[in-house]
């Protein structure tokens, strides 16, 4: 790149040199009518030119460009894309500014709250503000920017916030946001509660202090049973539903519903944590360790951040709840930030199935998979019985029944499986099949499966139990709802279905299987999926846990908060997150290694370079870099100027994440 500096990207060509005889040619009508200058987000995709430019309006553009609309500039000899963020008289760039290309559109869809949390999370991930933009603002729709929707002129609805006087300082909560004020909770709901309806009375408080809210789910399935809840207790028309999943009309619809101020209520997964609510009073979020929340796109932001930082930005209140608890949730409560919503033990033992936990073994015996209490509990409930099973598919991966080695394909190694019962054995590679197989270590020819999916699980329970419907959930067929009745509903994790009333009996199968994940997470994540299936049963259930009883038992005593609090101090001893920052950088080798010998801040530990998958080199290496919690700002600021300083070297990027959520 050119010693100019980025300021030169945005000038206008010099003007046609004229004889010196001549009189000075006239100013052409356009430039004789300066307007004031607007300052640009320009989307250049550049991390060292994150920052606002200047650009001259003409004046054809003067009426049409308001402070946060849709414009097009001229960017490095290219039309870009970009929004205005302010009006201004004067610049402070010293040549020639640019004229505005174009207005795409006068309707504002950046607001300055939301260009503000932009930033803040940009600055927090070690990102860039267009970046962050993308995932905050859909794109246009022209025929959905024409239409309007109307508000509703009925007064709002008498709400009840009798669910909340089960937890202590519940009905506390919901008054304070009725009062207009701020408070800010993490709430460990109960089972035979909807929380839907418990978070639309408070939303519905909320309204009634004239303030809006935001409300996050992890995916479009809880989108649409919360929906219909909003819409029974906030009444017709005060809400609309925002996902990335919706038809691009229908998504900037809603979209642009929230930014006119047309409502106030925002639902939808985590798209709508940037939703540009107008009086924002209450920003809410239901499983906050759903690892949906986690935005796959640079800079990789999680849900549940992006809310607090608005809560902190636009004093809000604040309400994350789930039937499970995170160590971020538990390390909040801990420093005082927000106060804890939680049931006294008494209830919270009435309120969650009666767990039993069994290894399988039996009289000294070895384990088996299927237990018998498993199938006592069967066979004496009288309702729907859900098993869980960590497993999709059939027989995933396949060993040999003599000499226990896996199961490899002749011609490429790779593993071998049966997709289903009727398919033949191949490998799940190439997908060539291996039939006749004979082992190369032992010559047996009988397979064995030590990992068994939930389709082969269903027909084990099917041959067992004949006289009971079973239904299977998961992969891509998920069951959102399941008519009451005996019947076996066998789900894998998150795509349990529900039941109306609730399930008479819960299983817990291959717990082990759940904890054998190499992640840092991996045990509050299996816990997260343990008690939301748990919060499924009905009042009086039962449920069988197959595990080791030491390991389970946060699930026997109906403490989430318990496990959190161990899981925190967990990460305390090891520093990872939340009590420290963590951040990964993957790239080419000899990059790692010239980083490895940077400064990044005075405390920051570099662990590597490693293999970011050690099964596949090929994937490249990473470097991690972890620091004090006081000194994360100053680490993403770091990877920040590292991010852009190889862009203006014009150097391939790097893969920079912030507290990532799988490690």
């Amino acid at each position: 790149m050119s010693d100019e500096g980025p300021e030169q990207l945005a000038l206008v060509p010099p003007a046609p040199t004229t004889r010196a005889r001549k009189p000075a040619a006239k100013p052409a009508p356009e430039a004789a009518s300066i307007r004031p200058v607007a300052r640009v987000v320009v989307d250049s995709g550049l991390a060292h030119l994150d920052r606002l430019f200047d650009y001259l309006v003409p004046a054809t553009l003067d009426a049409r460009t308001v402070v946060g609309c849709r414009v097009k500039v001229r960017f490095a000899g290219r039309l870009v894309d970009g929004f205005v963020v302010e009006r201004v008289d004067k610049t402070d760039h010293d040549g020639r500014l640019a004229f505005l290309a174009k207005v795409v559109s006068s309707e504002p869809v950046l607001h300055p709250e939301v260009l503000a949390l932009a930033r803040a999370v940009a600055d927090r991930y070690a990102g860039t503000l267009g970046d962050v933009l993308r995932l905050a603002i859909p794109p246009r729709h022209a025929r959905a920017e024409a239409a309007r929707v109307t508000r509703p002129d009925t007064a709002l609805p008498v709400g009840s916030a009798a669910g909340w006087q089960t937890y202590a300082h519940g009905l506390g909560f919901v008054a304070a946001l009725r009062a207009g004020e701020r408070p800010r909770a993490w709430w460990s709901a109960l089972p035979g509660q909807d929380p839907a309806r418990l978070v639309a009375e408070a939303v519905l408080a909320t309204l009634g202090s004239g303030r809006g809210s935001i409300v996050c789910v992890p995916d479009i399935r809880d989108v649409a049973r919360w929906d219909a809840v909003f819409t029974e207790v906030l009444g017709e028309d005060r809400h609309v539903a925002l996902t990335a999943a919706e038809e691009p009309a229908d998504r900037y619809r809603a979209f642009l519903a929230a930014s006119r101020g047309d409502v106030q209520v925002v639902l939808g997964t985590r798209a709508a944590a940037f939703a540009p609510v107008s009086d924002l009073g209450l920003v809410a979020m239901w499983d906050d360790g759903d690892d949906l929340f986690a935005e796959p796109r640079s800079p990789y932001p999680h849900a549940r951040e992006v809310l607090l930082l608005r809560a902190t930005n636009q004093e809000t209140a604040l309400l994350i709840g789930g039937h499970a608890r995170t160590a971020e949730g538990q390390s909040l409560i801990d420093s005082g930030w927000c106060v804890e919503l939680t049931a006294d033990q008494r209830e919270r033992r009435r309120a969650w199935p009666r767990l039993t936990v069994t290894d399988g073994s039996t009289a000294g015996a070895a384990p088996v998979r299927l237990p018998q209490e498993a199938f006592r509990a069967i066979r004496a409930a009288k309702g729907p019985v859900l098993v869980q099973v960590p497993r999709r598919g059939y027989r995933e991966s396949l060993s040999c029944q003599t000499c226990r080695q896996p199961a490899r394909c002749t011609e490429c190694q790779g593993p071998l499986g049966q997709p289903s019962a009727s398919a033949p054995i191949a490998c799940r590679w190439c997908g060539r099949a291996a039939s006749p197989w004979a082992c190369p270590h032992c010559q047996g020819t009988e397979l064995r499966s030590p990992v068994v999916g939930a389709l082969r699980t269903a027909e084990e329970f099917a041959r067992a139990f004949p006289d009971l419907e079973v239904v299977t959930s998961g992969g891509q067929t998920i069951l959102d709802h399941v008519e009451p009745g005996r019947r076996l509903v066998l789900a894998t994790p998150g795509a349990e279905p529900h039941v109306a009333g609730g399930y008479d009996v819960v299983i817990l199968l291959d717990t082990w299987l759940m904890l054998a994940r190499e992640d840092v997470r991996v045990e509050e994540e299996s816990h997260r999926r343990w008690f939301n299936a748990l919060a499924l049963a009905g009042p009086g259930a039962t449920a069988v846990a197959v595990g080791d009883a030491h390991t389970l038992q946060a699930l026997v005593r109906a403490d989430p908060a318990g496990f959190a609090a161990r899981e925190l101090a967990s990460r305390a001893e090891t520093h990872l997150p939340p009590t420290a920052r963590l951040a990964t950088v993957a790239g080419p080798d000899e990059v790692l290694a010239e980083l490895s010998a940077r400064t990044w801040t005075p405390r920051t530990e570099l662990l590597g370079p490693v293999p970011v998958d050690p099964r596949s080199p090929e994937a490249g290496e990473r470097l991690i870099l972890r620091a004090p919690r006081r000194e994360g700002a100053a680490l993403a600021a770091a990877l920040a100027a590292l991010a852009a300083e190889r862009s203006a070297a014009k150097q391939a990027g790097l893969r920079i994440q912030v507290d990532p959520l799988s490690l």
